[in-house]
C-alpha cells in the first residue's frame, strides 16, 4: 500500500522539505520514450545547457531559458533533465521519463528549446564535468554554455572538476533570492544573467497540488492537468 504524505498539514515548511518515506504515484499516464541526441546535424552551434530535476518544470524555468537564449545569443537551450541518483534515492522525485515528458510538452512550442534525456544514458551519479565532456565529444562543433543558479555558483569551487569546467566552458549565473553575486569577482568567462528574480518553486507547486490549489499561473498551460494528476 502506498504511504501518502499530507503536505497540507500544519507542519513548518522546513519539515515539508525533509525527505520522507513515500512512493511515487503510478507512472502509467505517460509511456517511456527514447530520446535521440538533440539537434543532430545542426552543424556549428551555440548551445545552452540548463540542467535540473524539473520536478516539475514551471513558468520560472521557461522564463529563465528565454532570457538565457536571448542574452547569450544561443541557437538552442537544452533542458538537461537530471536522472534519479540510484545511490541517494529522492522519494519525492517523479520518475525520470515522466519529468522528461513534462519538459517536452512544456517546451514543444519553442523550436529553440530541446528536452534532453542525455544524462539518463551516462554513468550514475552524473557530474556536470562528465556530462560536458561527453557532449563535447559527441558534438565537437558545438559550443556549450552552462547555466547555474546563484546558490550553485556560491558552492561552485566544491564541484567535481570545477577548475576544468571554468577552463573549458562559459558559465552564466542566474540570480536567486537571498544569493548575492559579486559581478566584479566573476572570472572572465562567467557572466550574470540579467533577469528579474522569479519566485516560483517546484516545491511550492507540489505543495499546491497536494492541497488541490490552483497552479495555472505557475506552470505552462500544456501541462497543468498532467502535473495535477502526477504529483
Amino acid at each position: 500500500m502506498f504511504k501518502h504524505i499530507n503536505y497540507c498539514s500544519h507542519q513548518p515548511i522546513t519539515e515539508l522539505l525533509k525527505p520522507q518515506n513515500t512512493v511515487m504515484k503510478p507512472s502509467s499516464h505517460f509511456t517511456t520514450i527514447s530520446t535521440p541526441l538533440p539537434s543532430e546535424g545542426l552543424g556549428e552551434a551555440s548551445i545552452g545547457i540548463f540542467g535540473g530535476s524539473f520536478n516539475p518544470i514551471h513558468n520560472g524555468h521557461i522564463a529563465l531559458a528565454k532570457a538565457f537564449l536571448e542574452e547569450e545569443n544561443l541557437d538552442e537551450v537544452w533542458f538537461m533533465v537530471s536522472p534519479q541518483n540510484p545511490f541517494k534515492v529522492n522519494q519525492q522525485l517523479l520518475a525520470d521519463h515522466l519529468r522528461l515528458e513534462l519538459v517536452r510538452k512544456a517546451t514543444a512550442d519553442n523550436p529553440h528549446f530541446k528536452a534532453s534525456d542525455y544524462e539518463f544514458q551516462l554513468p550514475k551519479p552524473s557530474y556536470t564535468w562528465n556530462t560536458l565532456q561527453h557532449l563535447s565529444k559527441d558534438f565537437p562543433t558545438y559550443r556549450f554554455t552552462l547555466l547555474v543558479g546563484g546558490d550553485n555558483w556560491e558552492a561552485f569551487d566544491r564541484w567535481y572538476h570545477a577548475d576544468d569546467i571554468l577552463a573549458n566552458y562559459n558559465i552564466v549565473v542566474y540570480p536567486r533570492r537571498g544569493q548575492e553575486v559579486d559581478i566584479t569577482s566573476l572570472p572572465t568567462n562567467v557572466s550574470l544573467l540579467q533577469t528579474p528574480l522569479i519566485d516560483i518553486s517546484s516545491t511550492d507547486i507540489r505543495y499546491r497540488v497536494e492541497c488541490e490549489e490552483d497552479i495555472s499561473e505557475l506552470v505552462p498551460a500544456e501541462i497543468v492537468n498532467d502535473v495535477m494528476q502526477l504529483y
